[in-house]
């Protein structure tokens, strides 16, 4: 979110409104999705408050699990959102300058609901990525991996890991980067960043297992001059997408 409105960036820049935050909600549960992510790129950087009644707002009309990012800075203010009705708690840029606070919220609200986003960005001429916070302006040096293993430690129960570079591009995950993740922690993770078909979650399911596989553009635009247009695959091309990921049959997978 920025100023209140649901938006999409491109690289963490130039956001483009999609609409109000609440009716979208309404269109994802529609639409029967897995899970929403809201993550207010104005909190923390502004150094403002969680908006609560927002959250609060969205909560209520959201049938699915949802996860809030934005501002979130004590452990007080994560116990008062999940009071709000809101499952997971995403922090980023207040993990990596303040990492005791992922145990402080974990002991607070419990680990299943504490999420550390990682955004990451390539270096220039090479195959090594740093950790950037403050919604891509600050390059903190830190290796996304080794902050992954460390925030694990902490007591977080999710990463997500988030591409600065394939954001918006919606030319597929960074599947590598993704892998090495998936192998270096035993929490769940999510991967964001650079989804433009099913194709691409079908790749990445399939070079990583069971992963989350997280995305903006790809559910919000259709078509080459991304028309805003709220979409989700139904429930039956999710469950073939996974077969096909995984090898398995349609059957086995509606089993599990």
């Amino acid at each position: 979110m920025h100023e209140k409105g649901l938006v999409k960036t491109v690289s963490f820049k130039s956001p483009k409104y999609v609409g109000d935050p609440i009716n979208a909600v309404k269109i994802f549960n529609e639409k029967e999705s897995d899970e929403l992510i809201v993550l207010d790129i104005d909190a923390s950087v502004n150094g403002v408050e969680p908006d609560y009644k927002l959250i609060s707002d969205l909560a209520a009309e959201c049938r699915m699990p949802l996860c809030y990012g934005g501002g979130i800075r004590t452990a007080a203010q994560a116990k008062h959102i999940i009071s709000l009705g809101v499952e997971k708690i995403a922090i980023s840029s207040a993990a990596v300058e303040n990492p005791e606070l992922v145990s402080q919220i974990s002991d607070e609200v419990g680990r299943q609901s504490v999420v550390v986003v990682i955004d990451v960005k390539k270096r220039m001429l090479s195959k090594e990525y740093d950790v950037y916070i403050h919604n891509g302006r600050k390059n903190t040096k830190r290796n996304p991996i080794e902050l992954a293993k460390q925030m694990e430690l902490l007591g977080a129960g999710e990463i997500v890991l988030n591409s600065i570079d394939q954001d918006g591009q919606m030319k597929g995950y960074d599947v590598a980067l993704a892998q090495k993740l998936r192998e270096a922690v035993r929490i769940p993770i999510t991967i964001l960043g650079g989804a433009g078909s099913l194709q691409d979650i079908e790749k990445l399911v399939g070079a990583c297992g069971v992963v989350g596989a997280s995305a903006g553009s790809l559910f919000v635009f259709k078509g080459v001059y991304k028309a805003v247009l709220i979409n989700y695959p139904s429930v039956l091309q999710r469950d073939e997408l996974v077969a096909r990921a995984l090898g398995l049959n349609l059957a086995t997978v509606n089993e599990k």
